[in-house]
């Protein structure tokens, strides 16, 4: 993508006030949908955390939190990035049992975010997170709990499709599982993107899975941190943009890492010193459950149920110049 693509002819389906409109209903059925098929009770969560917490998501690593000093708390709190880690230590201290979960309404800045069609600097997503079992570590359990949260997508945009008979469904319900090796061998000579776009063009709806170590070619396929997705039982899922014609991610997802892979991942990424922050000492020392959890991408799916070409008409962020210049130019509402 460049930073702004408008394809030739668009033209939105709705006008701004039946898109404010439609982007209520999207949540609401979506989130209804959803927690009832995973059986997710919704929490309230924070939209800061303290530096020395080691509970903020680290993403790629390079990514700088938003930070600010707070009076009567010692050290800098930083604004979230996700809730990856945080969700984990909730689920404890509300009690959760084996197989029940939560979800949460999260929203970050991201200030490093290259602005483009579908990334803005403000993130919104329904943040989730389940307990399970030593025997739910496995690739089926992924791979079921995917089917379900796309059938969860299909489902919300064929109401929404009803609600708003000038939209067409474009979710696929049937799921393409295939690992990041896997893709980089059926497309060698291609950037990990182009590999998605090739494989999303031709299977409409897939999980690219194990996302985060080393492929053969000695580079991943994207980068993960080491402190909550086990590598080995992680993925995306991803759907074809027509309008766009790109590979769409909706959701980050994955079984979390236990003791093993946690100490393992920290050594690859050579950040073992992590293992002295709080929620690091307090996984490595089992006291933690295991989890599987993830993020879907609010703005994401109303931008891809509602036609839209660009994140901005669904959401108010901040836009370069150029961005707001090719779009009023081009009959774009940004919000």
């Amino acid at each position: 993508m460049t930073q702004c693509y408008i394809p030739q002819g668009y033209k939105s389906a709705l006008d701004v006030r039946e898109t404010e409109t439609a982007i209520k209903f999207v949540k609401d059925t979506f989130e209804r949908t959803f927690s009832k098929a995973m059986q997710l009770l919704r929490i309230s969560a924070p939209l800061f955390v303290t530096r020395d917490s080691g509970l903020n998501d680290n993403l790629n690593g390079v990514e700088r939190p938003v930070s600010f000093s707070v009076r009567d708390v010692n050290g800098d709190v930083e604004i979230v990035h996700s809730l990856a880690k945080w969700k984990r230590m909730a689920l404890k201290l509300y009690g959760f049992l084996p197989h029940e979960g939560l979800y949460t309404d999260m929203n970050a800045i991201r200030r490093d975010e290259e602005p483009d069609n579908l990334h803005s600097i403000y993130v919104d997503q329904w943040d989730w997170e389940k307990v399970i079992l030593p025997e739910d570590r496995t690739v089926e359990y992924l791979k079921n709990t995917v089917k379900v949260i796309v059938r969860a997508m299909a489902a919300t945009e064929l109401a929404t499709t009803a609600m708003y008979p000038r939209l067409t469904p474009c979710i696929c319900p049937d799921v393409h599982f295939i690992s990041s090796q896997e893709l980089e061998d059926m497309y060698p000579n291609l950037s990990p993107k182009q590999r998605e776009n090739e494989i999303a063009r031709k299977h409409r709806t897939v999980f690219v899975m194990q996302i985060g170590g080393a492929l053969k070619s000695g580079k991943p396929h994207d980068g993960r941190a080491p402190d909550y997705d086990d590598w080995a039982l992680n993925g995306d899922i991803i759907v074809w943009n027509e309008l766009l014609g790109c590979a769409f991610e909706v959701s980050s997802m994955g079984i979390r890492v236990n003791e093993e892979s946690l100490a393992r991942q920290l050594k690859t990424a050579g950040c073992e010193e992590r293992a002295g922050l709080d929620f690091h000492r307090a996984l490595l020392a089992g006291e933690l459950p295991l989890t599987i959890g993830g993020g879907i991408g609010q703005s994401r799916l109303c931008m891809l149920m509602l036609q839209k070409c660009h994140i901005g008409e669904v959401q108010v962020s901040l836009w370069p110049r150029e961005t707001r210049d090719i779009c009023a130019a081009n009959g774009v509402f940004l919000l």
